[in-house]
This record gives structure tokens, sequence and C-alpha cells, in this order.
């Protein structure tokens, strides 16, 4: 993962807030809702911070603002950025050109096209001296300059030299780094612990990875002893101790020490999901246990992984929910359904989706033509497509709380 891409954190959270509590204060072209106890406000294109009575904490000077989260905000002035605390006092200094991300109370910023790490007390941790930083994995973050990858420690030290052609975070005291084409691992000092032999090595996980070597997929444990043979034609990760592999279109199941466990007999397989896997014969469906045991008979059309002890199937066309017993908990009747998500599944009925809780009760109507799942008690929904109305948000009783305007701003009801 680059820093990049990344979302500066601390203004996301505050925004999608269930509850919108603003100031009542007049003459400004704009009123934020409070968060931290301040309300960011805009007059003459200028923004700064009120309290809940209104009195104006920091003065009206910045050209952008975002709103407080844990104590501190973005703010920009003269093309610059930086952060302030809430009494106002410039916490990391007002010259930085972009601030891309907050990571373990480290935030990314870059001058001049170079980026590094600062941290909440405005310290350069990392220089701005990089093409591209990584965040921190067991204090070590991957740096880049020139399309040449190398590691600093939390000192901004380098102590890996900048030399590989790509390489990932730590994980379990080792690094994948590649090199002409090759794929090997390293440790913290830098010494080379797996040659560097593979086509394509993923990170270390509970002791293994997995590791390509001419189109076929194996493990190896974290001295480069293969533990199950790169002779597979696909793998994943391991779930619950077993993992799932492939060969020959059909697949099974080995465990942590390299035995194979369940049988490569299986048409179609999910990783397995609060002790159990959905896998597939014949064009059916269902679910076996860690023996291999079938539990659920290899009946239904259609099934997906157990998420809170349910399970959505489908049979003919039409979708339900089972239990682990295999009982029918949610009938099977719905033209279409997802998973569960915050406690509630979306089902579409007679053209038109609705949430339904894990009882079948159908809690939000079937009334919309698009439905979000729930994240954070909210979930983004449009009536009708054709009529032009616009999406909006709403909590867990079908009740809105706002939509986002052509400026991109929040409304709320």
């Amino acid at each position: 993962m680059n820093i990049k891409p990344l979302i500066f954190a601390l203004s996301l959270l505050p925004l999608f807030a269930l509850a919108c509590e603003r100031p009542q204060v007049a003459g400004y072209d704009d009123v934020g809702c409070l968060s931290d106890d301040l309300a960011v406000v805009q007059k003459n294109s200028k923004y700064g911070f009120v309290d809940k009575t209104g009195t104006v904490v920091i003065p009206i000077r910045y050209d952008y603002a975002e709103r407080f989260s844990d104590g501190l905000t973005k703010v920009e002035q003269n093309g610059k950025y930086g952060f302030i605390d809430k009494t106002g006092k410039v916490v990391i200094p007002i010259r930085y050109d972009v601030i891309h991300a907050t990571l373990e109370d480290l935030v990314g910023v870059e001058q001049n096209g170079k980026i590094g790490y600062v941290d909440k007390t405005g310290r350069v941790v990392v220089p701005t001296w990089y093409d591209d930083v990584g965040y921190f994995s067991e204090d070590m973050a991957w740096v880049e300059n020139n399309e040449k990858y190398g590691y600093v420690d939390k000192t901004g030290k380098v102590v890996i030299p900048i030399q590989y052609d790509s390489v990932s975070n730590f994980s379990d005291g080792l690094a994948v780094i590649r090199q002409n084409e090759k794929y090997g691992y390293i440790d913290k000092n830098g010494e080379i612990i797996i040659p560097i032999q593979y086509d394509y090595a993923w990170k270390f996980s509970d002791g293994l990875a997995s590791v390509e070597q001419n189109g076929k997929y194996g493990f190896i444990d974290k001295t480069g002893k293969v533990v199950i043979p790169i002779q597979y034609d696909d793998t994943t990760i391991f779930s619950e101790d077993l993992v799932k592999v492939k060969k020959n279109n059909k697949w099974g199941f080995f465990d942590k020490l390299g035995n194979l466990i369940i049988p490569i007999q299986y048409d179609y397989a999910l990783n397995f999901s609060e002790g159990l896997a959905t896998v597939s014969q014949n064009g059916k469906y269902g679910f076996i246990d860690k023996t291999g045991k079938v539990v659920i008979a290899i009946e239904y059309d259609y099934a997906e992984e157990f998420l809170d002890n349910l399970a959505l199937v489908g049979k003919q066309g039409e979708y339900g929910y089972i239990d682990k017993t295999g009982r029918v908990v949610i009938p099977i009747k719905y033209e279409n359904a997802k998973s569960f998500s915050e406690g509630l599944a979306k089902v579409k009925q007679n053209f038109k989706w609705g949430f339904v809780d894990k009882t079948g009760k159908m809690v939000i109507p079937a009334i919309y033509d698009v439905v979000g799942d729930f994240e954070n008690g909210k979930a983004i929904v449009i009536p009708d497509i054709g009529s032009g109305h616009h999406s909006y948000y709403i909590d867990k009783t079908g009740k809105r709380i706002y939509y986002e305007d052509a400026t991109g701003k929040f409304i709320y009801y």
C-alpha cells in the first residue's frame, strides 16, 4: 500500500456522523456540524471555527478548513497545508503542498513533489525526501526513490538500502523483495533469509507464506522449507487454520502442517467461515465442517459463506437464509438477496429492495431501486432511478438522514 491514494483520515469520519448538531448562528455563508465541540464556518471564502454558542474560537482567516477530529484539523493558507489545535495554535506548520494520510499517529506530507512523515506534534519523523513512502509495519516503512525501494525506521534512518525493484511491508519479521523479476525475503537487518528465486511471493502470516514457481503455487515456512508442495494451480490465504488449493479444476483443503485434510474433490469452495465452508459439486452447493463431513446437504443452486450464524442460499431463482443446522430461518422467497451487514440484509421483492432483520422481519420496506449495505449505522438508497431522484442515506429504521448535493455538501433532513 502506498500513501498517495489514501484519503485524509481525519476529515472522513465526522462527515458521516448520524447526528448533526449545528450552532444557531447567523451571518455566515455556511455553518458546519459540531465536531469536537467546534464547528467550521465560512464567510467570504474564508474559514474559521465557532463553539456551540456561536462564539468565534478560531478567527475566520483560512482559505480552507476541515472538521476537528481528535483535537486537530487540517487548514489551508496561501496554497499550503498544516494542522491547528482547538485553540488555533499551529501544531503542524502550514508549509506543505499536500497532506496525504494519517497512519498510526503519523501524517503523510508532501513538499516539492517529495513525501515524508511528521507526527501530530509537527516533529519530522521521515524527511520529505522520497517519491513515495509506505506505512509503518513492525516499526519499518518502505521508501521509494527513482523506482527503487528500501526501508526506514521510526527515526527516519535508512536501515535497508534503496535497491530493490519492489518490496512489501514487514510481516512476521520478514518482507518480500523483488529483484530482476524474482522474489525472495529479507529480515529487518536487510539479510536475505529466503533466496530471490520465486516468480511471485506473498507476505508471511502465522509462519507461512504462499509462493509461485513455474505457474504453480504452494506454501513455505520462515526458513524457506516447503510445507505445502508448490504444485497446485491456485490457492488463497489460510482461514480458520485451513487453506484451499486447486488442482485439475478441483478444490481441497490443507492444514498448516502440510496435511491434506479435505480431499481435492470439489468443483468450487469458499474459505472456512464460522467453522463451515461452502462447497459445490455437480452444480449444487452445500457446507462441510473442518473434518470434511458434509453437514448441510449439497442441494442448493447457490450458497454464500456463514456470517453471524446465517448463510444466504438460493433455489430455483429464489433466495433466503439458513442456520448452521441447515434450518431455513428466513424463507427462500426473494428475487435477490445479499449477506447480512450490521444485523440487516438487503432483499429484493417485486423488483424493489428493502431490508430484513435476522428473524426475517421486513424492517425497511422494499421500496428502493438501489440500496447499499449498512455501514456505521447508515445505508445509501435510491428510491426510483427513472424519476431522477437523488440518492440519500437512511438509518436502520428507514429514516432519512442526509443527502449530498451537487457541490458535495451534505444536507441533513
